[in-house]
């Protein structure tokens, strides 16, 4: 459920202040000086609590134009203003991660997709249903404050989660300085674009379409679920050597690179699945995490796929 953007990063700047004093006056100085001292090291302290309101509303201050009034980014489960105890990162906010996040003594999950199956959130339709409601009350028990983080995360300039599995992958360095979904590298076989994306990203397997040993430069890479015309119009647009995407509806994006091929098109694609494709931007959460509250435990547990391979 990724919007596909096409938008250079900036570097972050930031300033910091220094404090100068007069070493000179000790005598009358040191008693007077010793009250700013104090307020200064206060002031430089980091802070060790924070509500669950805080969090949100400090990353979505680094996120170019703020507050959206339309986003499904909202507080799923908990209170805003609960006090954070420990914060776990994650794709989905599965039962199994919520018991992970009892277990490290945490409250507070921030989650880049659905919690309750649907895109929205909406649960009326779900009001009757037992495993709606075991969530709900195993949530509701513990305390646990669930924010979903997709909207915003997916606004950064560079997208966070973008950027974040494109470090995964080591892929960085090839991205168009205009347009990180676009890279350039030394041209390499279909075979070994799909090996090294498993190896990293620790997939079982992939879907593809097109031919193992065709020699890949252009790379169009467009995690998560943009949408089977929104991915065709980028293949059209971009003219890639293959698209590497998160997920497809089998009957639009598979049946394109099909007919392009025959139609005598140097193009494949590549099917990684939502999850992998996306799971490191999770990963750029704690990171942010981990820098803006160095005094709050954040963890990253791993969704993982939640179908197999037979």
């Amino acid at each position: 459920m990724k919007p596909v953007k096409f938008r250079a990063g900036e570097p972050f700047d930031y300033t910091r202040r220094k404090f100068i004093y007069d070493v000179s006056a000790v005598s009358a100085g040191l008693v007077l000086a010793a009250p700013l001292v104090s307020q200064a090291a206060n002031l430089l302290k980091p802070q060790e609590q924070y509500t669950v309101q805080q969090v949100m509303d400090m990353f979505i201050k680094d996120v170019p134009g703020g507050a959206l009034k339309e986003t499904v980014d909202t507080l799923k489960a908990g209170s805003p203003d609960s006090i954070v105890k420990g914060i776990v990162t994650t794709m989905f906010a599965t039962v199994a991660v919520i018991r992970n996040t009892i277990d490290l003594g945490a409250n507070f999950i921030i989650a880049h997709e659905p919690t309750f199956y649907n895109h929205p959130d909406e649960t009326d339709w779900l009001k009757d249903d037992k495993v709606y409601q075991f969530k709900r009350e195993l949530l509701d028990k513990h305390g646990i404050a669930i924010w979903r983080n997709h909207d915003y995360i997916h606004r950064l300039v560079p997208d966070g989660v973008t950027i974040g599995v494109l470090d995964k992958l080591g892929w960085r360095k090839y991205t168009d300085k205009d347009t990180i979904n676009i890279l350039t590298m030394p041209p390499t076989p279909l075979k070994e674009l799909i090996r090294h994306a498993k190896s990293k990203l620790i997939i079982d397997k992939v879907r593809y379409v097109g031919d193992p040993d065709q020699k890949c430069s252009r790379i169009l890479f467009i995690p998560g679920a943009a949408g089977g015309q929104r991915q065709i119009q980028a293949i059209e647009h971009v003219k890639p050597d293959v698209l590497i995407c998160g997920e497809i509806q089998e009957w639009e994006t598979a049946e394109y690179v099909r007919d392009a091929l025959a139609k005598g098109d140097n193009i494949s694609l590549v099917v990684l699945g939502h999850i992998a494709s996306e799971e490191a931007g999770s990963e750029f959460m704690l990171n942010w995490l981990r820098e803006k509250l160095p005094g709050v435990k954040t963890t990253h547990v791993p969704t993982a796929n939640s179908l197999s391979f037979m």
